[in-house]
């Protein structure tokens, strides 16, 4: 599924790397708690969450994700926004709530993350 896709499916905002769009990921992963992102989530991988600060950036880098949706239309403040488009990581927001988000991805072929124990 391409970045685009998951922006029209979630009405979600691209808050950056519009360029980027045409991304594909694979899986998505749901979670607030960035230590379960280190120990379980591999790449071409979609974060959800409502942890909005440059640590879920820093985490998405470390774990080459491409792109964050920032779910419960939570905005992300400037030293986030320019974090990531320094390590050209998307970052969109939706006003659905994470089980919903992760509802309608999964409701269209998107599938949850595989877990990896590393």
């Amino acid at each position: 599924m391409t970045l685009k896709e998951v922006q029209r499916l979630l009405e979600a905002e691209v808050v950056s790397g519009e360029e980027f769009l045409q991304r594909e990921v694979k899986t998505a992963f749901a979670c607030d708690l960035m230590s379960d992102v280190l120990a379980f989530v591999d790449d071409k991988t979609l974060l959800l969450t409502g942890l909005v600060n440059s640590h879920t950036i820093r985490t998405a880098e470390m774990m080459d994700l491409s792109a964050v949706v920032f779910v419960r239309g939570k905005k992300p403040d400037d030293e986030t926004i320019e974090l990531a488009k320094e390590n050209n990581i998307v970052i969109m927001t939706t006003n659905h709530i994470m089980y919903v988000s992760s509802g309608i991805l999964f409701s269209k072929g998107l599938k949850g993350a595989n877990i990896v124990h590393k």
